[in-house]
């Protein structure tokens, strides 16, 4: 079977297109990713028997379309690389949604692991760094709309210093920050402290990408809170209402 890293960027994008529609219908059919996609019917019938040769969906004529479990990693593998780089354009360098995403399209197919990872990383430490935050990357795009900073940076840097004092000379202030994954709302982000549970639900959730340290941020929360939606490192994930009450954060 052939590896996700030898599929050309056109079929990446066939993958990407089957996830999303299945993710808000329940179900694809090839019209729907021709209207999607903007390409004709033939095209796409060519495309979904490639990828049935590569062992990627289950596809017969007339028939809905489906992920074998290989090819839901792979489409997975995809969608993660876009949404990494879409966020990393709007969230750090402050580049408008539209173009955001244009970018992310034509650069998800070619950028090597590594660097993906690094782009995480970095966008995680503007997170939680004291210089960084919204406010960092809001002066960041008032200087390349206008050519200039909201503030002087030695301003910029004494306010960041007597933000640190303060929060060093309130001592415990900080922790009074602190809660449970369970008990965020959608929208809100926290930084991951330390988790605690039985050990097979820990090695679980490490497995999944939640490690102290990395940022996590709610999507969806069910009505009764379980389960509860979150994403982090680029994943979309879903959490039990226990797994989560397991998971100790420092709000941002």
């Amino acid at each position: 079977m052939a590896l996700t890293g030898t599929l050309t960027a056109s079929l990446e994008d066939y993958l990407e297109a089957i996830y999303h529609i299945i993710t808000e219908k329940q179900a694809v059919k090839p019209k729907d990713i021709a209207r999607r996609l903007k390409v004709s019917n033939a095209s796409v019938t060519g495309a979904l028997r490639s990828l049935a040769e590569r062992g990627l969906i289950n596809y017969a004529p007339y028939d809905v379309i489906s992920f074998t479990s290989s090819g839901k990693a792979a489409a997975k593998d995809v969608v993660r690389r876009h949404e990494v780089l879409r966020d990393f354009f709007i969230n750090v360098l402050a580049v408008e949604e539209a173009d955001a995403d244009e970018a992310a399209c034509k650069m998800e197919h070619s950028i090597p692991k590594v660097i993906l990872e690094r782009f995480i990383q970095f966008a995680e430490f503007v997170e939680v760094c004291p210089r960084g935050g919204d406010k960092w990357i809001a002066g960041f795009g008032y200087h390349c709309n206008y050519g200039e900073t909201q503030e002087n940076c030695e301003n910029c840097i004494l306010l960041t210093l007597e933000e640190v004092k303060k929060r060093s000379k309130a001592g415990g202030q900080k922790a009074m920050k602190k809660s449970r994954l369970g008990d965020l709302g959608p929208g809100q982000k926290g930084k991951v402290l330390k988790i605690s549970g039985p050990g097979k639900i820990n090695k679980r959730i490490v497995e999944m990408g939640v490690t102290p340290g990395s940022v996590i941020e709610v999507e969806r929360v069910a009505p009764m809170g379980d389960p509860v939606e979150i994403k982090v490192k680029g994943y979309h994930l879903s959490l039990r209402k226990d797994e989560a009450e397991g998971i100790e954060i420092e709000l941002l």
